[in-house]
C-alpha cells in the first residue's frame, strides 16, 4: 500500500521542495521514528539487513528513519544532506526473489550512502543489481512480497525509481508535483535504466532493438493507466489543485485525507506518516505521526540533525 508525494520550488508556496507520505502497513505493526548518527567503518565490515548480510560502507551518514520495528530498513526518512526517499509496494509478473534486500533496506541504504537524489538512486540501483530484492515483507507472513518503486529527492531535482527484480528504471522530475502508489507507472519515457534491460527485453524485430522498453507494459500486473477513484488518482487530483501554493499543510491535508483512502483504516492501515521540507537555504522542516491513522494524530515538529 502506501502513497508518496512530491511538490518541487515551483509547485509550492515558498519555493522550497516538500515530500510527503503515509507507511500502509497490516493493522497493530509497530513502526517509530529512529535516528542513527554517522559513522565511519573499518575495511572489511559488514551490515546486516532484514535478511542478508552486506558490505558496509566505509562511511555513513546521519538519518532519521520511519522504521517498521521488525526490520532493520525504514519505509522513509531524511538524512543530513537533505535527501528524502520513501518506497511502494509494486508488484510485477517476475517470480519472487528468495530473501535478500526489502525494498525497506534500500531505502535506508539510500539515505546512509546517499548525499544527493542522483547518488541515492546509484546507491540503490547498485546494490539492487548486485544483491536483488526479496524477502517477506510482513512479519510472519511468508506469501506477502512485493518488488518496490521510490520517490527520492532532494532541494533540487527528484526521481521516481521503479523496479522489477533487478531490472530498474529512473524518471527525473525538476518542476511540478508527482506521486506514486501501488503500480509501476514509467512507460517508455525514462532517463535511466539498469545495464541489461534492452537485452532481458529485447525485441526479436532488429528495427525495435535500440527502441526504448515499455517498462510497466513488460512488467507490471496492475492497471497501466491511473484508475479513477483510486488513491493514486485522487493524490494527483490534489496536487494539481494546490499547484503553486502548496505548503506543509497542504500535504498533511492530503495525507489525512478519508474520501481517497489516502489515510488508510482496516487490515492494512496508516501506521506512521511523514512531511519534509527543504530550503535552499539547507533548512529543514520534518512533521510525523508515528502512530496510526494521521487524520486521528497530531504531527509533531521535528528539527533533525540541529
Amino acid at each position: 500500500m502506501c502513497d508518496s508525494f512530491i511538490a518541487l520550488a515551483d509547485a509550492t508556496l515558498d519555493g522550497s521542495l516538500i515530500f510527503a507520505k503515509n507507511s500502509d502497513r497490516p493493522a497493530g505493526e509497530g513502526q517509530t521514528v529512529q535516528g542513527f548518527p554517522a559513522r565511519q567503518y573499518e575495511p572489511g565490515a559488514i551490515v546486516a539487513c532484514t535478511y542478508i548480510e552486506i558490505p558496509q560502507a566505509s562511511k555513513t551518514l546521519s538519518v532519521l528513519l520511519s522504521k517498521i520495528d521488525w526490520m532493520w530498513g525504514a519505509e522513509m526518512g531524511v538524512n543530513e544532506a537533505g535527501v528524502v526517499i520513501g518506497n511502494e509496494a509494486v508488484w510485477t509478473n517476475l517470480a519472487p526473489g528468495q530473501a535478500a534486500l526489502l525494498g525497506m533496506d534500500l531505502v535506508r541504504l539510500g539515505l546512509e550512502r546517499g548525499a544527493t537524489a542522483l547518488a541515492a538512486v546509484e546507491v540503490i540501483t547498485g546494490l539492487l543489481q548486485t544483491f536483488g530484492q526479496g524477502g517477506a515483507c510482513a512479519n510472519g507472513d511468508a506469501s506477502f512480497t512485493y518488488d518496490n518503486s521510490f520517490l527520492i529527492a532532494d532541494v533540487n531535482e527528484a526521481y521516481v525509481l521503479e523496479t522489477a527484480g533487478k531490472n530498474w528504471v529512473a524518471k527525473r522530475i525538476d518542476k511540478g508535483t508527482a506521486n506514486i502508489s501501488n503500480r509501476l507507472s514509467i512507460r517508455a519515457q525514462y532517463d535511466l535504466c539498469s545495464d541489461g534491460l534492452r537485452e532481458a527485453v529485447s525485441s526479436p524485430d532488429p528495427a525495435h532493438q535500440n527502441s526504448s522498453i515499455d517498462f510497466a507494459a513488460r512488467f507490471s500486473e496492475a492497471s497501466l493507466t491511473i484508475e479513477p477513484g483510486s488513491r493514486e488518482h485522487w493524490g494527483a487530483q490534489y496536487l494539481a489543485e494546490h499547484s503553486g501554493k502548496i505548503s506543509p499543510q497542504t500535504m498533511k491535508d492530503i495525507l489525512q485525507d478519508h474520501q481517497s483512502g489516502i489515510c488508510m483504516h482496516g487490515g492494512f492501515e496508516t501506521t506512521a506518516s511523514m512531511v519534509v521540507q527543504l530550503h535552499r537555504d539547507g533548512a529543514m522542516n520534518l512533521w510525523v505521526v508515528d502512530d496510526p491513522h494521521p487524520c486521528a494524530g497530531q504531527y509533531r515538529q521535528m528539527r533533525p540533525f540541529e
